[in-house]
């Protein structure tokens, strides 16, 4: 095996709304489909679900109280750790023009009202394909390696990976994004919070003690450094081992 193996998991949509008639047909629709639905009446609102966990998609009316979506949207555009969430639009403005500014601050789709709901699920399906290339895993495998996201366990050949809250948090959130580069801001955003003052040398600190939680199985390689980047997963096992022998 040269790849890490997942088992589906149901993406978070963040439904930014404030009619409520529409945001519960949004949330009792993509909920029908499998998805987790968090809702938020403005920008206000929705700004305290965009972490632990961050949502994989956003749908977010144009005209919003206080801050409008549009704004909004340019806002996430600029943050490093959101600017990759995609976001369809929705609004009753139809011209091209209206169509083309929301493109351009920075959505990826657009819906216009009235919709129907099967048009939405297939628009929320192919952006996530775009995006991710499929769901995320409720489990990782890599070669022996096997990271269970809900029971927040790591195995090899069926022995326990001891490992602390952080560094699981990290591992998770690498191996399930294989290849990507974070940088160690995005890391402190990512699993510190936004809203904890953590130094960055702390993100080497935990990037170290999961090496070594990983060592003695042999697979502190797929945690990489990316010099003057960040980190990444390689999700490459290491050859056949006989972990009768790790202590």
């Amino acid at each position: 095996m040269s790849e890490a193996s997942e088992e589906q998991q149901i993406f978070r949509v963040l439904v930014v709304e404030d009619e409520e008639g529409i945001q519960e047909l949004l949330r009792l629709t993509l909920q029908k489909h499998g998805f987790e639905v968090l809702c938020a009446a403005s920008t206000e609102a929705a700004e305290d679900l965009l972490v632990d966990p961050a949502p994989h998609l956003i749908i977010l009316d144009w005209m919003l109280p206080g801050e409008s979506g549009i704004a909004w949207c340019r806002n996430l555009r600029r943050r490093d750790t959101l600017q990759g969430i995609p976001i369809i639009l929705l609004t009753a403005r139809s011209e091209e023009g209206d169509r083309v500014h929301g493109l351009e601050s920075g959505a990826d789709d657009y819906l216009i009202k009235p919709f129907s709901p099967r048009e939405l699920v297939a628009r929320v399906q192919a952006l996530l394909r775009r995006s991710y290339g499929g769901f995320s895993p409720n489990r990782v495998r890599i070669g022996d390696l096997y990271i269970d996201i809900k029971a927040h366990r790591v195995l090899v050949q069926d022995q326990v990976v001891s490992m602390g809250p952080t560094e699981f948090r990290l591992l998770r959130l690498l191996v399930t994004n294989p290849d990507r580069v974070y940088s160690r801001e995005a890391l402190l955003d990512l699993i510190w919070g936004r809203q904890t003052y953590v130094e960055e040398r702390t993100v080497d600190v935990h990037i170290r003690r999961l090496r070594r939680c990983l060592e003695s199985y042999s697979y502190a390689h797929i945690i990489e450094t990316v010099r003057g980047e960040g980190y990444r997963c390689n999700p490459v096992p290491p050859p056949a081992q006989n972990l009768s022998k790790v202590p």
